[in-house]
């Protein structure tokens, strides 16, 4: 009944929902709840939420007094990217702000303090904390036994010097004392760094201070001691990336490619660099499963992956088998789902679960450890409560060289499977990324409700299945990663499910320029390709856009697609354009930074000089993908119309 007051309180802060039936409009709506955490002794309960107007702002509520304690949100350009308990009466929030002209809040790297009456706030870091500091701050400990301290991790952005500097936070007032600095470069603005029982920083990770192709892990014995490197690795070879030290503080955990294929769970030895394997899949990359102490992420206790279906393994020898075991019955009671602990009480009596699956939206529970109860509190997004959605499976089929793909195969919920028109929906990225039965993905479930089938390939180049799956796409963008996607459309066509007079192509990012690309060399295939965001010209990636702004992103260009003029050139529609039957829309946004407006620009260009059917949509506050709802919606309703459009036989 508590539990139930508590969801219906939350959910009564929420805009009003719609009784029956799905529209565009809400599937383009921001998730209602982002975040839900509870407080060290489970007083509170704070949330993170969207106003009418879709602004976020915190919410706080007394769970024994049942009433409201405080509502925050920031004016102007500034929102809150995500927030932290700090202790029981004191939250720490990350901050985002809209940039430029862009619609999207972007994470500052800056932090603020508030009490949970929403009382005593300020900025702790940052251009508007009192030092102005122009610095990336991570909080690496939260020193659960110093109630007003945490320790927190900086680099300056500003700043070429290789140094992440490190600092004892004081969250009420904002008065930092040095804990040091490490020679090392953070990874992609991520700062990874463990500290020892007392709060002081040992061992940090990151790019080598001389060298951005290096991977390297450094300890110090001493406090002020001099860093040493434990071990190094080549930054496109593998690399260890370090979770927890053990017990004694000989040997960290983590998470470890450098002698496997795939992700492993492994223990690096301190004193000679040497790594012991502990649990590894042939197939699949694992993630960490953690017990919690003290509201914390605690001991390493398993492993959670995902081939075709969500999986886990629980190690047998772990030290605090009573919350493992709580772990393993937390996982069980919601199968085929994700699982997340977001937050727990200091004694591990409550916590909070945040659950999903591609067939259901994020919602939370509050899980009563001393009754063994599961309580479900609310949904991030109400709307979709009651309603039928279109339903998410995984899939496999074999390539035409034998490898084995793994897929996702949304189908309309209202139709049987048989003979349906096809959207093939390539993801972005593409390396690293894949689709995954983890999460819902709002254009699949959108194509579906209007009477598509959409495949969600995780062809090779695709995360999550090891090295040599990943690296087995470098500079073949164009060539046997189409191939894969071609062979799952043929699959679905040989399996009765889709008619193959009505197929086509969407994407964003990666995902955009694969639908040309698969429109050109299956040009018989395809009736029609959507481009949203994606580039038509490889060899402008080196010209425009923010991945050649640094170095690292330079190197990484050069191993994805290569600097062959032959292959770059093969490998872009801009070039092929002879070979293309099908008509295109192109979706951009004009701010976007990854890949700039001129990609489709150039490519609008050719089709003019070629008189090539296409139709155009590019908003102008939008950047690499679209972030107001409304022009979500307008997106959808101009696919939906083209495909109409082109589609019908």
């Amino acid at each position: 009944m508590f539990k139930r007051w508590i969801g219906a309180m939350l959910c009564g802060l929420c805009m009003s929902v719609q009784a029956q039936g799905l529209t565009l409009e809400d599937f383009a709506r921001h998730e209602q709840f982002i975040e839900v955490k509870i407080s060290p002794t489970g007083q509170y309960l704070a949330a993170t939420r969207r106003d009418a107007d879709g602004q976020i702002e915190l919410v706080v509520i007394d769970r024994q007094k049942m009433q409201l304690v405080s509502q925050r949100h920031f004016s102007g350009k500034d929102s809150i990217g995500g927030f932290d308990w700090a202790n029981n009466e004191r939250l720490m929030l990350n901050i985002a702000r809209e940039g430029g002209a862009l619609e999207k809040p972007v994470a500052t790297g800056e932090l603020f303090a508030m009490d949970a009456n929403g009382k005593r706030s300020l900025f702790l870091t940052g251009v508007s904390s009192k030092d102005k500091s122009t610095t990336v701050s991570t909080v690496i400990d939260w020193l659960p036994k110093e109630e007003d301290n945490v320790v927190i991790a900086e680099y300056n952005w500003r700043n070429r010097d290789p140094l992440v500097f490190f600092h004892k936070l004081n969250i009420r007032t904002g008065r930092k004392s040095s804990l040091g600095s490490a020679p090392i470069r953070a990874v992609a603005g991520v700062i990874a760094a463990l500290t020892d029982a007392e709060g002081y920083p040992r061992l940090v990770a990151g790019l080598d201070s001389k060298d951005n192709n290096k991977l390297i892990i450094m300890h110090r014995a001493e406090r002020s001691g001099d860093w040493q490197t434990v071990a190094s690795y080549q930054r496109k070879a593998g690399s260890f990336s370090p979770l927890a030290f053990s017990q004694d503080g000989a040997a960290v955990y983590g998470v470890s490619d450098a002698t496997t294929n795939t992700m492993a769970l492994a223990k690096l030895d301190i004193a000679t660099g040497a790594e012991t394997l502990l649990m590894v899949s042939e197939d699949a990359d694992i993630f960490p499963i953690f017990s919690f102490k003290n509201g914390r992420a605690a001991e390493l206790i398993g492993a959670s992956f995902e081939y075709d279906q969500l999986g886990s393994h629980f190690m047998t020898e772990v030290q605090d088998k009573a919350a493992s075991s709580t772990i393993q019955g937390l996982l069980a009671a919601f199968p085929n789902k994700a699982v997340k602990l977001t937050s727990a009480t200091a004694d591990n009596k409550l916590m909070i679960l945040e659950v999903a699956s591609a067939n259901d939206p994020r919602a939370f529970y509050l899980f009563d450890a001393e009754k063994k109860q599961i309580g479900f509190l609310l949904e991030a997004a109400p709307w979709f409560a009651n309603q039928a959605i279109s339903q998410t499976q995984s899939i496999t089929y074999k390539a035409r060289d034998g490898q084995e793909i793994v897929a996702l195969l949304t189908l309309p919920h209202d139709r049987e499977a048989k003979n349906l028109p096809l959207v093939l929906m390539p993801h972005g990225g593409p390396h690293g990324v894949r689709d995954s039965m983890s999460a819902m993905e709002d254009d699949a479930k959108v194509l579906a409700a209007h009477g598509y089938a959409v495949l969600q390939p995780n062809f090779r180049g695709s995360g999550g299945f090891g090295k040599a799956f990943l690296t087995a796409g470098y500079k073949k963008w164009g060539t046997l990663m189409i191939d894969d996607m071609t062979d799952g459309v043929r699959h679905i066509i040989a399996q009765g499910i889709a008619d193959e007079r009505r197929v086509a192509v969407y994407g964003g990012s990666y995902g955009g320029y694969a639908s040309l690309m698969s429109a050109i060399r299956e040009p018989e295939l395809y009736r029609c390709a959507i481009n949203f965001v994606g580039m038509s010209d490889l060899s402008l990636m080196y010209k425009e856009g923010d991945t050649t702004e640094h170095n690292l992103g330079i190197d990484t260009l050069e191993t994805y697609i290569g600097r062959s003029d032959e292959v770059l050139k093969g490998q872009s529609a801009i070039h092929n354009l002879d070979k293309l039957k099908a008509p295109v829309l192109i979706i951009h946004g004009a701010e976007d930074q990854r890949v700039p407006l001129v990609q489709a620009e150039v490519l609008r260009k050719a089709f003019d000089e070629r008189g090539h059917p296409y139709e155009w949509l590019v908003k102008e506050k939008e950047g690499h993908g679209f972030y107001k709802p409304e022009n979500n919606v307008e997106r959808w309703q101009r696919m939906l119309a083209f495909l109409e459009k082109h589609m019908a036989i």
